[in-house]
């Protein structure tokens, strides 16, 4: 039996990582709709927390499309939300990289996007569609680290898998801005923002009442951690089957910190 099928009681919210634990970007994971319909069908709250650069309806239209019940879940909390938030708040256009359809949902939540170089601050969804590697962007990178602009991550992903395809994602492109000198304000995992917005949703528990549920180390594990949750590690997603690191505690400054289980799957 997985730790899965029976969790303690005092787990009453869970927060479930999306990519890499839900779907593959492309199609579900077998059984993840079943365990998250039985965690609902238990009493407890579930929140899918995700790095998404996008509203939390966008992400529900795209689960829809992958045929995820909508009664699978409570709530969605995404980075974008928390970026949109930001980046509207500063009242003025800002510079944009992302695909063309991340731009028309920023835009019609109120984010102005500059129609030329004069911006002092950018909106990074990711990658543009168009060039697939992140060292494409680096004269882009350069030119902007150069004029001090302020680049606004909303997702701190580096890699997901879409269809079993490695893809890079916007935190791998502000991490070779910040190296080439460029300032980040990051949003989502593993970052405290994205975690008070999904514990809000879910009435403001006691840590101890929550369980949070990912496959990635850098954002949805050291976020747990840092927040003082349990984990639970799927290796099954951008991990591709290895381990839990055993030196990952003491890397990341987190005493004797340990996931409560580590699964392949939601199965």
């Amino acid at each position: 039996m997985s730790f899965l099928d029976a969790l303690p009681e005092r787990y009453r919210v869970i927060l479930c990582d999306v990519w890499g634990v839900v779907h593959d970007g492309v199609t579900l994971y077998p059984d993840a709709a079943d365990r998250l319909l039985q965690w609902r069908g238990e009493g407890r709250f579930v929140v899918l927390i995700t790095n998404a650069p996008r509203t939390a309806d966008a992400v529900a239209k795209q689960l829809e499309g992958l045929a995820l019940p909508s009664d699978a879940w409570d709530g969605i909390a995404t980075s974008g939300e928390a970026g949109i938030a930001a980046l509207t708040a500063l009242g003025r256009a800002v510079g944009f990289l992302g695909t063309e359809t991340d731009r028309t949902i920023l835009e019609g939540r109120g984010v102005r996007i500059a129609a030329d170089e004069d911006f002092t601050d950018l909106a990074c969804s990711g990658l543009d569609g168009r060039r697939l590697e992140v060292a494409d962007y680096r004269p882009d990178l350069e030119r902007w680290a150069a004029r001090r602009v302020t680049m606004h991550c909303l997702n701190p992903d580096r890699l997901v898998i879409r269809g079993g395809v490695p893809e890079p994602c916007a935190g791998a492109i502000a991490d070779l801005y910040e190296a080439l000198g460029g300032q980040v304000i990051w949003y989502g995992k593993p970052h405290k923002a994205i975690y008070e917005h999904a514990l809000k949703l879910a009435g403001n528990p006691p840590v101890e009442a929550v369980l949070a549920v990912g496959d990635g180390l850098q954002t949805d594990i050291l976020g747990a951690a840092r927040m003082g949750f349990d984990a639970v590690f799927v290796t099954g997603g951008i991990s591709e089957g290895r381990p839990f690191p055993e030196d990952f505690a003491a890397k990341y400054g987190l005493g004797d910190w340990h996931p409560v289980a580590v699964v392949d799957s939601l199965a």
